[in-house]
């Protein structure tokens, strides 16, 4: 495989892993659970670009043109930039070979990134800490990424297909 089918494996894995969240985080909203506004993240992003890093919290911030927009972009840019560092880590033969445990690992661990970055950065605190419940705010937070890690798995083996 060559650096250009890889890097183009990459970014599908990203975005299908990204897309198996989103599906997650769309039921939830069906259920009436709370889950992150990327809007919110936008904001975020664009007081970054202004030279603002922290807020408390970001909901109190006054709103960035288009933050809803810089925020569903940030996400799967994350998402890639996530996909990366795991076919990184893992190595360029999981994509031929793909394992689940491996990337649902990895997508728990990817949890580190909003409890220490960006919901301190939000003013939710580390890991949720200054949140109404904490508890259950880690606790989705945790599920949500490791889905993410499920959605690795399943965009490998549908990259497979055509292989």
């Amino acid at each position: 495989m060559n650096f250009f089918e890889q890097l183009f494996q990459i970014l599908v894995l990203g975005i299908g892993a990204t897309i198996v969240m989103d599906i997650w985080l769309f039921i939830l909203m069906q259920l009436n659970i709370p889950t992150l506004n990327f809007a919110l993240l936008g904001r975020w992003i664009g007081w970054i670009f202004k030279g603002k890093t922290r807020h408390h919290p970001i909901n109190q911030s006054p709103q960035i043109q288009h933050e809803s927009l810089l925020g569903w972009c940030t996400h799967y840019s994350v998402g890639v930039l996530f996909a990366f560092i795991f076919i990184l880590l893992a190595g360029g033969t999981w994509l031929i070979q793909p394992e689940f445990y491996s990337a649902f690992a990895f997508g728990l661990i990817t949890v580190l990134v909003p409890f220490l970055i960006m919901q301190p950065a939000m003013g939710a605190g580390i890991a949720a800490a200054n949140t109404p419940e904490p508890w259950l705010n880690r606790l989705k937070s945790l599920i949500n990424h490791g889905i993410f890690g499920c959605g690795l798995y399943l965009a490998a083996k549908f990259l497979q297909l055509f292989n």
